[in-house]
C-alpha cells in the first residue's frame, strides 16, 4: 500500500466528491468536514459514483439509484448489491492522502467527530 496525495482540501466542497482518475477510479467524499474514499465505480451500473448524489453519508448512483454507504463501502439499496472497497484517508496541512493498492497506482494517477463518523479513515490533524 501506498499513501499518495490525490487533491487538496478545497478541491473537494462539503457534500461533494472529486474522482481520482486511477485504475479503478476512486472517489473522494467530503461530509461534516471529514473524507473519505471508495472505488468510484458502481458495482451495479458502471457509473461514475463522484457524479452521484450524496445525501448525508451515502452517495446513490445517478444511473440506477443504487445506494452506498460512503464511510464503510456497503451496499445499501437496490440495485446496487455488491459492497465496494475503502480506501484509508489521511490530512496533511491542504493535502489529502490515500492509501492506495500499488496495482491502483499502475494506472494514470491525474493529480491535479461527526455523525458520520470516521470508520474508513485515519485523519490526523
Amino acid at each position: 500500500m501506498t499513501w499518495t496525495r490525490v487533491c487538496a482540501t478545497g478541491d473537494v466542497d462539503e457534500g461533494e466528491a472529486f474522482r481520482v482518475e486511477t485504475d479503478p477510479p476512486i472517489a473522494v467524499f467530503r461530509v461534516e468536514d471529514e473524507f473519505f474514499a471508495i472505488d468510484d465505480t458502481c458495482s451495479h451500473g458502471q457509473s461514475s459514483l463522484a457524479d452521484g448524489y450524496i445525501d448525508g453519508c451515502e452517495v446513490e448512483c445517478a444511473w440506477h439509484f443504487g445506494k452506498f454507504d460512503i464511510r464503510t463501502g456497503r451496499a445499501v439499496c437496490f440495485p446496487a448489491s455488491v459492497d465496494l472497497r475503502t480506501h484509508a484517508v489521511r490530512v496533511e496541512g491542504s493535502d489529502i492522502l490515500v492509501d492506495t493498492p500499488d496495482a491502483l497506482l499502475a494506472g494514470n494517477l491525474s493529480n491535479s467527530s461527526h455523525s458520520c463518523g470516521a470508520i474508513s479513515e485515519s485523519k490526523e490533524k
